[in-house]
């Protein structure tokens, strides 16, 4: 009992900080007793106020070792109340000391890679009142596995707006920050190296110049077989499922005469990763992706960065849907459904510390079905 209580009151500290959004006569259960709970509840997979409330129910015992509870376990409503008058940003804040816990050194001048992408909550969407489904923007610390901050939008098409947001609420020094070509823009890139980071971003048909230049320099290039001009370059291949997958990288130096240069702050190098994917009857298909970056990355340094941004897909958004249903969220109250989803987040980020030798889904069970297992994750104490 002794330890739960101390991996409790551990917990519990994050929040004690916390400002109570409510008014003072409808305080009859503390703050920090309702936001552990919506915590330690979503961590083994509940999905709202109503399976937090009926969690809290069944692990009454356990956690009245460790919160004071002075009027019992509160109502569903007053989770919902809780969790809905928050303010996302201060809600966040609390946790950056145990997600900060969890970085683990870098080498000496290496990058820490950041990537940043927006996911859609679909079913969140009320179209008779008008209201399209929450957009969450997130940034993923790619190779430590940690959801970094989020901000929520109306709209995929506000990610240009809520990109910059995010940014501010992130310590980017030391980091190398990768978005996709939605993120590709001037304002974002400055905002990126006034942070003291730097920037990876994918280049498209929605900046065309930009991309025009950098396509037809990597076809002068690669037509006289990459001769004359500073570059780095990386090769893979891989195979699996029947076909075969070949990789090439390239980065160069920024060219001199390159017409863009002098209106992206930091512009250093511009990038081309090539994939060629044979398949078992023998065709080929071929794609090219354009890139322009603060720093002049080596060869293996910019496949590695390029492959893992879209670790943002498949370690976070794929296992937010598949795990916790998030895409089957009926949530449409904004505060509450931008709450609940970082919950999330931080519940996979934790989940993905704990060194036991099982999928993501099988701590997620575990940490329902067995107490000191759910206070290791949160805390940290298996370490």
């Amino acid at each position: 009992m002794a330890e739960v209580k101390f991996a409790g009151s551990r917990l519990c500290r994050h929040f004690e900080s916390l400002v109570d959004p409510r008014e003072t006569r409808n305080r009859l259960h503390l703050l920090t007793d309702v936001v552990v709970i919506a915590v330690c509840a979503v961590m083994v997979g509940c999905e709202g106020p109503t399976a937090i409330s009926r969690w809290a129910r069944a692990k009454r015992t356990w956690l009245a070792q460790f919160l004071e509870l002075p009027h019992g376990l509160p109502s569903r409503d007053c989770i919902r109340r809780v969790l809905s008058a928050l303010k996302p940003q201060a809600f966040q804040k609390c946790f950056e000391e145990m997600l900060a816990s969890c970085l683990t050194a870098e080498e000496p001048g290496a990058l820490r890679l950041i990537a940043i992408d927006g996911k859609t909550n679909r079913r969140s969407h009320q179209r008779e009142k008008g209201l399209g489904a929450l957009h969450i923007v997130s940034a993923w610390a790619t190779e430590h596995g940690l959801a970094l901050g989020q901000v929520a939008t109306d709209a995929k098409s506000n990610e240009i707006t809520a990109i910059p947001e995010l940014l501010e609420q992130l310590d980017l020094r030391g980091a190398l920050v990768s978005i996709d070509a939605m993120g590709c823009q001037k304002d974002i890139a400055e905002k990126i190296i006034d942070g003291s980071g730097n920037y990876l971003l994918a280049a498209k048909d929605n900046q065309p110049k930009l991309s025009a230049a950098i396509r037809a320099f990597f076809e002068r290039l690669l037509e006289h077989d990459l001769a004359g001009v500073p570059h780095r370059a990386h090769e893979t291949c891989d195979q699996g499922h029947g076909r075969v997958d070949e990789r090439r990288y390239y980065m160069a130096q920024l060219p001199a005469d390159f017409p863009q240069r002098s209106e992206w702050t930091g512009l250093q190098a511009i990038g081309c990763a090539i994939r060629i994917t044979t398949l078992p009857d023998g065709q080929q298909t071929s794609d090219v992706r354009y890139y322009i970056s603060s720093c002049y990355l080596s060869g293996p340094r910019f496949a590695d960065a390029v492959r893992k941004h879209w670790g943002i897909e498949n370690s976070l958004h794929w296992v937010l849907d598949m795990n916790f249903r998030e895409d089957e969220s009926r949530t449409r109250e904004r505060t509450l459904g931008n709450n609940l989803s970082w919950l999330r987040r931080f519940a996979i980020s934790k989940l993905k510390q704990h060194p036991a030798k099982d999928s993501l889904k099988g701590k997620l069970q575990t940490a329902g079905w067995n107490d000191d297992f759910l206070a290791q994750v949160l805390t940290g104490s298996h370490t």
